[in-house]
């Protein structure tokens, strides 16, 4: 990114052209507060052979299938060599490292929080957009909200998502 006497370049805005609807609405919502970025919607395999290969270096819608624990999302998002990592920190990478060698579940824990103290304060992930998938349900939920609203797979409307008293 560029700054300029009137607003800032941030690049190219690269995307999988499936996403090109959800990312041109982020482009000119930049354009409004002065940072310009140039839309850059790529084929599939284009865009998911650049990504891999770490190719794109300014703006990057991705979307990704990271699910599992809090040590899965940080080997693909945060730590050095993740599928979605362009830059890391060897304090981070060496925790990283520390809780995965790690067999008591408290000190893991507590090791994993550190490193979630420390993402927030080198203010590690900006996102533009981002999608919750959200959904209530267990033992504390009385009623969870799924299946309220008819072929809605979330749980919604959240507002009404109700919890047992205690």
């Amino acid at each position: 990114m560029f700054l300029r006497p009137n607003g800032l370049d941030a690049g190219d805005f690269t995307c999988d052209a499936v996403h090109a609807g959800i990312a041109e609405p982020v482009v000119n919502y930049l354009q409004a507060v002065g940072i310009r970025s140039r839309l850059r919607p790529l084929e599939r395999a284009a865009f998911t052979k650049g990504h891999a290969e770490k190719k794109f270096k300014d703006l990057v819608l991705t979307a990704s299938a990271a699910f599992g624990n809090a040590a899965t999302r940080l080997e693909a998002f945060v730590a050095a060599g993740g599928a979605y990592v362009f830059g890391s920190y060897a304090d981070i990478d060496g925790l990283f490292r520390e809780q995965g060698a790690e067999l008591d579940r408290k000190r893991r824990e507590a090791t994993l929080h550190r490193i979630q103290q420390l993402i927030h304060e080198k203010a590690m992930f900006a996102p533009i957009w981002q999608l919750a998938a959200m959904g209530g349900f267990g033992p504390r939920v009385e009623e969870s909200g799924l299946g309220l609203i008819a072929a809605y797979p979330f749980s919604g409307p959240y507002e009404d998502v109700k919890l047992k008293g205690k």
